[in-house]
């Protein structure tokens, strides 16, 4: 009887406790945190890679120097008759041009000018592409498609990832009696025209990015 009660005993505990050498179950592994965004360093780096792989024109420069670098741009455009926003931050102005306020201008008066100096919302390291919202400093959408230069001050600390990020940042911008979002990568090209590219077809020829390195948003 004894022996009895024993083997009952041991089989509840046995029951109770398991096998000695069954695994512990894994624990279920949670999907990986995304990567970190690459440093400022890095994305400057790929930003100037990529706009100047699509046809742009890449000068960076200090915060405090945008307005001389804009002038050296100009000069070696030929470039002294430019559109403006009229929001562009003052000090960006550059002196011994003449600066147009657009207020609006007609489109006629767009075409006789040498170009144009916007600011950008952000730009997109991944694809080289500047992005404009309509804000003060970068204006309608029309200074930007017809004059044939388009000068575009970039600030570093505005340089984002990919894509993604770039929308997920600018979809504020995207409602009722906003202005439109515009994303340049590059001139403006076309290869519809018996396959063989041509630019100017639909915006600037030419696409200058003076990239501020250090910069603060401006006002």
């Amino acid at each position: 009887m004894s022996s009895a009660r024993e083997q009952v005993l041991a089989s509840i505990r046995a029951a109770l406790t398991g096998p000695p050498d069954r695994p512990t179950p894994l624990p279920v592994d949670a999907p990986p945190p995304p990567p970190p965004p690459p440093p400022e360093e890095r994305l400057v780096e790929l930003f100037v890679e990529r706009a100047t792989g699509v046809g742009a024109t890449v000068t960076t420069c200090a915060s405090d120097g945008i307005a001389d670098a804009l002038r050296d741009v100009c000069a070696r455009h030929g470039a002294r008759r430019l559109a403006i926003p009229a929001g562009l931050p003052e000090h960006w102005r550059p002196a011994g041009l003449e600066l147009v306020a657009d207020a609006p201008l007609t489109t006629a008066a767009l075409g006789e000018l040498d170009g144009v100096i916007t600011g950008a919302a952000l730009a997109i390291a991944e694809s080289g592409t500047v992005a404009l919202d309509g804000s003060p400093d970068q204006g309608r959408r029309a200074l930007t498609l017809i004059p044939d230069l388009h000068l575009c001050v970039v600030q570093a600390s505005r340089i984002v990832p990919a894509l993604p990020h770039a929308l997920e940042l600018l979809s504020a911008s995207v409602a009722p009696g906003r202005p439109p979002l515009l994303l340049i990568s590059g001139p403006s090209a076309t290869a519809d025209i018996e396959l063989s590219r041509v630019q100017g077809v639909h915006g600037p020829r030419r696409l200058e990015i003076l990239l501020a390195v250090n910069a603060t948003p401006s006002p």
